[in-house]
This record gives C-alpha cells, structure tokens and sequence, in this order.
C-alpha cells in the first residue's frame, strides 16, 4: 500500500523573521550605497563649482552661454580679450559711474540700491557689476528665479576669491555691448575704430550708456536719451576720479 504524500510543514515564525530580516537586510545595503553615491555626487558637485570659481582668478573665461547662443543665431560674434592695463582709465571708471557707483564699496550686493529699487518698484533694477559678471560668465540670460537663486550664491564666492580689478576686467571682457559684440577691446573697433586703450571720456560714456539694452542703442549714433544719459555717466566718471569708489581698480 502507498504512502501518502507528506504534507508541507506549516512556515513558522521563526522563517517569517529570517525573510523579514533579510529583506531589511538588502533594503539597508541599498540605502548604505544610495547615500554613498549621493555623497560622491555632491563633493564632485562642490568640487566643480568651488574649482569654475578659481579657475578664472588666473584663466580668462574662452566663452559665454551668451556668446554661444549668439554665435549660433548669427554666425559669428565679434570677441577679444584685453587686459584690464589696456584699457582706458575713463573707460573703467565709465562703466562703474553708469553701473555700479558703489563697485568698490561692497561685497557683492548694493544693500542702498536694492533698497531704493523696492521703493521705487520692479521697474528699476539693483545688480552690481560683480552680479552681472556672475551672470555673464556662468550663467544665462532672461529673468529666471533658479537663475537668480544660484546668482545670488555664488557672488559672494567671487567677491570673496577674485579681486575687484579681476571682475570689472572680466565684466569689461565679456559684456555685450552690440549684436554679437563682446568685450571693450571688439567694442571700441566696432563703433570708434580705435582700441580700447584710445577712448575718450565720450566714447567711454556712450560704451557704458549702451550696456543695460545694447541691442537696442547705438553708441556711435545716439539717440536723445543716450545722449542725455552718455552725459550724465560723463559727469559720474569724473566725480568718483580720485575718490575712494575708484580705489579698487585705479592704477
């Protein structure tokens, strides 16, 4: 007579723990290597951020995402480097007068600018140069809060590990001054036909003048308002010539 088929042993608690147990077991595993990875990836992250930051104390930015993105919508863009000692002292102190009078006052933000530019309204804006260099050199163009967050992060850094002559160099290097017209040096040959180091204090105003909307204005045929404003900016280089708001980057 066959045996009957044994039947199977009910699992016991004891077997309900083990698997239990192994399950946290891999889930652990997983999360150890997650958090490893996550930490891997944020020191790469610091690394790089802190490594862009020094890396142009000493090597002048090649391009911009502005220049690239012109550079593809025309063809070509106009873009040369020079050296801050060739650059016309009026030019500089053009650019702070019609920018950023407090350049060599503050550390990154114009606390008195953004206050005047709330009361005044969204109208108004309060960057420094050294938040437009931030922007010009990492970042994009537009109105964009992401933008502006990381903006706001990192300009402290560069004020911190750059000098002030070493941000209105760049700044001057890379600002877009026409359609597909980088720097002072492309500037300066693109509307007066002379270099940079050759500008007179009219010429310097009228650069600086263009700056918030170049795209727009015309430094070698200005209009009414670029007039009005070249002049006022005229006056500001001169005032701040020998003051403690050119000290930084005087020679």
């Amino acid at each position: 007579m066959a045996k009957k088929a044994a039947k199977p042993k009910p699992k016991t608690k004891g077997t309900k723990k083990t698997a239990e147990a192994a399950k946290a077991g891999v889930f652990k595993r997983q999360w150890v290597r997650l958090r490893y990875w996550w930490r891997r990836v944020l020191m790469w992250a610091v690394s790089l951020f802190i490594f862009s930051i020094l890396i142009f104390i000493v090597i002048n930015p090649p391009f911009t995402w502005t220049m690239v993105g012109e550079k593809r919508r025309l063809g070509q863009v106009d873009y040369q480097w020079v050296p801050l000692e060739q650059i016309a002292p009026v030019m500089r102190r053009s650019v702070v007068a019609a920018e950023d009078a407090n350049f060599c006052l503050h550390w990154g933000f114009d606390v008195e600018a953004i206050r005047d530019a709330i009361a005044e309204g969204a109208g108004r804006g309060a960057s420094t140069i050294s938040q437009q260099t931030v922007k010009n050199v990492y970042f994009w163009q537009g109105r964009s809060w992401p933008r502006k967050a990381l903006e706001t992060l990192m300009t402290p850094l560069v004020e911190m590990t750059w000098s002030k002559r070493r941000i209105l160099e760049v700044y001057l290097n890379v600002a877009e001054f026409d359609e597909g017209v980088f720097g002072v040096e492309a500037a300066a040959r693109h509307y007066f036909g002379v270099g940079p180091e050759d500008l007179t204090p009219v010429q310097a105003a009228r650069l600086a003048a263009v700056l918030p909307n170049p795209k727009e204005r015309s430094a070698s045929k200005p209009s009414a308002s670029l007039r009005r404003r070249s002049s006022a900016i005229l006056d500001g280089a001169a005032t701040i010539r020998g003051e403690s708001r050119a000290a930084c980057f005087a020679d």
